[in-house]
């Protein structure tokens, strides 16, 4: 019986969500980044009664840590039901005690991840191996997948040869690339598992379950007597593994066409350069592969699948006898080792066979850096010749020059794909709409397509950047789109920021949403943007879709504005009568539930968008414009030779020295008031004789953009902008001038300034940011936050009202627009931020905290802040009572120094000492004393001094 074949676009966490819930019983669970949908599709499907294999829905629990869904999914096999989790990174690692149990108590567990670095010298939310090479020793069988595709496909053989072996299953695919990459694949049906599930296997695994039924003790303590040789036993289970992986996969590849196996060889049949690899670069290398195979070069891949147990059998059954050279790709990189993992065990496998290859091994990919043809070509070349190992791909690595050159240009697209790039800003509705222009081409056309987004770690207002691809045959392409036929952007602000149209290909499209008048574009856009559209004889169109999404009465609807216009100027790709019907459909799927009136202003944001395009001509002569690069050399070191290049999207291009310096992962102090993102269409603006001057706007400011000032008669005088004051309230300030400033290069336009204000009639109202600018309102927030001293030591800090005239220690962050969080930050570091020391949990405040190379907790003229440091998920009491314990021991040693050798000290310096123990426990007294303590400590030399010092 043939089942009919079903296409559908998803991404591979739902791919593998897919797969995982036929054969789940229970489901122990704690969300993390990047694997979080594949638990949340599980659970949503069993909210809606979707059955599993054995006729029902999952049982999902979600547990306070990784720690505790691991010791659920445990307890739960071992009480006999079918049990799966869901992972990355460090919650991979957080499971890995409660995995060497699983795998000793012959558990058949499945777990799924989707693989992602492990935070070091720095948190990375993005994808490699290290998570999973961390996981090796284990005793869990690991299952690799190199595409969606791939996923829905093996994601199954996980569970099969799980149950079939009583061994529990890792099936791990790249984070962000191959979890989040949208693509049109082909569904498994669950028939197929239905047949090829062992039954017998999963009774045998019911009967050894722990019940009062049939009761037996389990996890003794053995002594050095037995515990090796029971240890060596289980090996027996480990053998027969391979085989059983390769007859599901044979199975899977009879009813899929595709061939699978442990590892799966493609190119020349007798080839002699082989690169070997696992995860989602394979696809990439196919594609040099099949480039270089035209030009007679007899190359290959070799794809691992089945990674542990790692078969030798089905190595050599695989790999081409004729291989002379062979570089192993390693997406991890493993400190002080003689090579990677994946590298050694190939090595292994050669150990005294005659006529051995060459091997080289290398790394690339960390933290899903972009790995494309060139850096593939490169490795190809490199066993061609020179043969350099311990090899980077993808860096430039000029500190241990281990990197290889990947400047050779090597065009492997498919010449019937279209590649497309949009620009957006973080939570605005971007990566919805373009995976929408996915899911609407793969259900509708006939075309295969491919959505993945770029994006940085800021919970919103970072940049982001959708990648995708359609075309007539399956896509491979598993890097950036780096030469877009057709770019979008919703933010004018990213025009003098970033490189959007550097690689648009000849007679491709650029479209640009703007506030700005058709007639006032040309001299609004940057001389090196008009260069390259004439230069590529490119298209140039603008839409007012902010201006729209407001009449429409909802400016999120930005997204869907642009995803109609993109419709509109595509229709080689579906037309566009079709395309308006498909965003209906999906507006009223995704926002019924809201009521009537959100999916018509949907449906009037589909029909505007597509009539609101507006074409700007491109003058040739335009190719023939002065580009002028300048760089602000007053701005500090970090930030004019990292910050600024990463936030300009080109970090991918520093070298390895650049981190020289900052090798363990530190950044300085306040490097987010140089970023000046200008993200808000509109920002809030002063109304001085509506103003009560309660401060409450300041106070609930999100980002710490809007501030009281306090000003002498010169202060206001010496203002390098025209502004307007009124005369300061409040006892104690008599003589002061008082403004409300707004940073309008950091106002993200959420509005809660303006909503907070109790005035009767409202001191803010929001204009467009471009008017701001014009009458230079960030110059005077410059001058008014940087140069003019903060007053609030002419009060005391009883009210929020006086509290916040304080500098606030924390300013301008990457949090989302409105944040309910940060004003309680900001508030605390206006109260104590001179003697802050922040242990922060990873979660939403480590990442507006301290995404690099952004830091917004700031210091004052005397260099004073909040320092600030994040260790993990789970640990943060402990890590901040450790913080507690040591600067106490470090008190108490400097006291003890003090009295001990008192005799050291003289005059002044022993009289403040004196004091200081005196007063220690009072914050603001000690910090007043050291202010004076330390100057004169600088001036002694005796080792009393220097040990205090």
């Amino acid at each position: 019986m043939t089942t009919k074949k079903v296409f559908e676009s998803m991404d591979g966490n739902q791919a593998a969500a897919y797969t995982s819930y036929a054969f789940t019983e229970v489901a122990g669970i704690y969300p993390i980044t990047p694997s979080s949908p594949m638990p949340e599709f599980v659970d949503q499907w069993a909210a809606n009664g979707m059955k599993n294999l054995f006729g029902m829905p999952v049982k999902v629990v979600e547990m306070q840590s990784e720690a505790g869904a691991a010791g659920t999914v445990h307890g739960s096999l071992v009480a006999g039901a079918l049990t799966t989790t869901y992972t990355a990174s460090q919650g991979l690692l957080l499971k890995v005690p409660n995995m060497y149990k699983i795998a000793g108590e012959l558990l058949p567990g499945v777990m799924h991840v989707a693989a992602r670095s492990i935070a070091a010298h720095a948190l990375s939310i993005f994808g490699d191996h290290q998570d999973i090479y961390a996981a090796r020793m284990t005793g869990w069988c690991m299952l690799a997948s190199g595409s969606v595709q791939e996923v829905m496909d093996l994601g199954g053989v996980a569970h099969l040869a799980a149950i079939k072996t009583s061994l529990p299953f890792l099936h791990f695919f790249d984070g962000f690339r191959t979890s989040h990459e949208v693509n049109k694949i082909e569904v498994m049906d669950y028939s197929v598992y239905e047949r090829l599930l062992d039954k017998e296997a999963v009774k045998a695994f019911r009967k050894r379950a722990l019940n009062s039924a049939n009761p037996k003790t389990m996890g003794t303590a053995q002594n050095d007597d037995v515990y090796f040789q029971a240890k060596e036993v289980q090996e027996k289970y480990y053998l027969p593994v391979a085989d059983v992986v390769n007859d599901y996969m044979k199975e899977i590849s009879k009813v899929t066409g595709r061939d699978y196996a442990p590892f799966t060889y493609y190119g020349d049949p007798l080839a002699e350069k082989v690169i070997i690899a696992m995860g989602s670069v394979t696809d990439t290398i196919r594609e040099v592969v099949d480039n270089l195979n035209l030009m007679d070069n007899k190359v290959g891949l070799l794809s691992v699948h089945l990674y542990r147990p790692f078969s030798e059998k089905y190595f050599f059954q695989a790999m081409p006898k004729t291989v002379k050279a062979i570089a192993v790709l390693d997406r991890t990189k493993e400190p002080g080792a003689g090579g990677e993992p994946l590298y050694l065990d190939v090595k292994s496998l050669y150990y005294g066979q005659e006529n051995q290859p060459k091997i080289v091994g290398g790394r690339y990919g960390l933290s899903s850096k972009d790995t494309t043809p060139n850096q593939i070509l490169a490795v190809f070349k490199n066993i061609d010749g020179e043969f350099k190992d311990h090899f980077t791909i993808g860096i430039v690595d000029d500190v241990l020059n281990s990197s290889l050159d990947a400047t050779e240009n090597i065009d492997t697209l498919d010449k019937a794909t279209t590649e497309l790039l949009f620009f957006g800003l973080g939570s605005d509705g971007t990566v919805g709409a373009v995976k929408n222009i996915s899911k609407i081409i793969g259900d509708y056309t006939d075309l295969y397509g491919q959505a993945y987004a770029s994006y940085d770690s800021k919970k919103s207002g970072g940049v982001t950047r959708m990648h995708l691809r359609f075309g007539k045959n399956p896509i491979r392409s598993t890097y950036l789109v780096n030469n877009p036929h057709f770019v979008s952007c919703s933010q004018e602000s990213y025009l003098t920021r970033f490189d959007l149209i550097r690689g648009i290909r000849k007679g491709g499209t650029f479209l640009l949403s703007t506030t700005r008048d058709i007639k006032d574009i040309e001299e609004f856009l940057p001389n090196e943007v008009k260069k390259i559209l004439a230069k590529q004889q490119a298209k140039l169109y603008i839409i007012h879709a902010y201006e729209l999404a407001k009449e429409i009465g909802e400016v999120k609807l930005v997204s869907t504005i642009m995803q109609s216009a993109f419709f509109k100027l595509n229709p080689q790709i579906m037309s566009f009568e079709t395309a308006q019907e498909a965003m209906k459909s999906f507006a009223k799927k995704s926002f019924l539930r809201k009521g009537e009136d959100i999916v018509k202003m949907n449906y009037e944001a589909v029909d505007r968008g597509g009539d609101a395009l507006e074409e700007v001509t491109v003058k040739p002569e335009w190719v023939n414009l002065e580009v002028k690069n300048e760089v602000d050399e007053t701005r500090p070191d970090f930030v004019k030779n990292i910050a600024d290049v990463v936030n300009s999207i080109k970090g991918y291009d520093l070298p390895v020295s650049a981190f020289l310096g900052i090798e363990d992962g530190q950044i300085p102090n306040g490097t987010t008031m140089y970023e000046k993102r200008g993200v808000a269409e509109e920002v809030s603006t002063w109304i001085s004789e509506n103003c009560i001057q309660c401060n409450q706007c300041a106070f609930a400011c999100p980002h710490a953009c809007i501030r009281p000032i306090l000003a002498t008669e010169e202060e206001v005088n010496n203002a390098p902008v025209e502004s307007t004051w009124v005369d300061a309230r409040g006892k104690g300030l008599e003589g002061l001038k008082y403004r409300i400033q707004i940073s309008v290069l950091d106002c993200t336009g959420c509005m809660v300034c303006v909503n907070t204000c109790p005035a009767k009639t409202k001191a803010l109202h929001m204009t467009p940011l471009t008017e701001n600018v014009d009458r230079q309102e960030h110059v005077l927030a410059d001058y008014l936050y940087n140069e003019v001293p903060a007053k609030d030591g002419l009060l005391d800090k009883n009210t929020y009202k006086n509290a916040v005239f304080a500098q606030p220690y924390f300013e301008f962050s990457g949090a989302c627009a409105g944040c309910g969080e940060t004003p309680y930050v900001r508030f605390l570091t206006q109260l104590f931020g001179k003697r802050m020391v922040v242990a922060n949990a990873t979660g939403c405040s480590s990442i507006y905290g301290a995404s690099f190379p952004a830091a917004p907790y700031t210091v004052d003229k005397d260099g004073r802040g909040p320092a600030w440091a994040n260790s993990l998920f789970e640990d943060n009491a402990e890590y901040g009572f450790g913080m507690r314990i040591a600067h106490k021991t470090i008190r108490d040693r400097m006291q003890n120094i003090i009295i001990n050798e008192n005799g050291a000290f003289k005059g002044e310096l022993k009289d403040l000492l004196n004091e200081w123990v005196e007063v220690r426990e009072d914050g603001d007294k000690t910090l007043e004393l050291a202010g004076k303590i330390i100057p004169l400590l600088e001036k002694e030399t005796s080792q009393a001094a220097i040990d205090l010092f």
